[in-house]
């Protein structure tokens, strides 16, 4: 079942504010800017993660040093999986984290 629009923005908005919040509380000097539905984290070594929400697939999009991926949420489970790969965002996440800024984090609220 598709998601519908509102459903869909509610889902990237709270996923971006836990991101915020993770990293906010994570201690690391990072940059947030979240700006037209674009959520960048710049990283001290000048490294960036960058979540943006694109509507027509209903899919959050995460580029990183290592590519870009995309991202569907899956109801059931309540989570959102790479469409490549079925991984989890929350595992991604925490391996690009450690790979791009050296910082153990969990993600696993999100």
């Amino acid at each position: 079942m598709s998601l519908t629009e509102a459903r869909f923005h509610d889902l990237v908005d709270s996923t971006q504010e836990k991101l915020e919040d993770i990293f906010d509380d994570s201690g690391l000097d990072v940059d947030l800017e979240n700006s037209a539905g674009v959520l960048t984290v710049k990283f001290e070594n000048g490294s960036q993660l960058i979540f943006s929400r694109q509507e027509p697939l209903r899919q959050l999009w995460l580029a990183a040093r290592s590519g870009g991926f995309h991202f569907d949420f899956n109801e059931e489970d309540n989570n959102w999986q790479c469409d490549s790969s079925d991984e989890l965002l929350s595992e991604m996440l925490a391996r690009l984290v450690l790979e791009q800024a050296g910082a153990d984090l969990d993600f696993d609220e999100i």
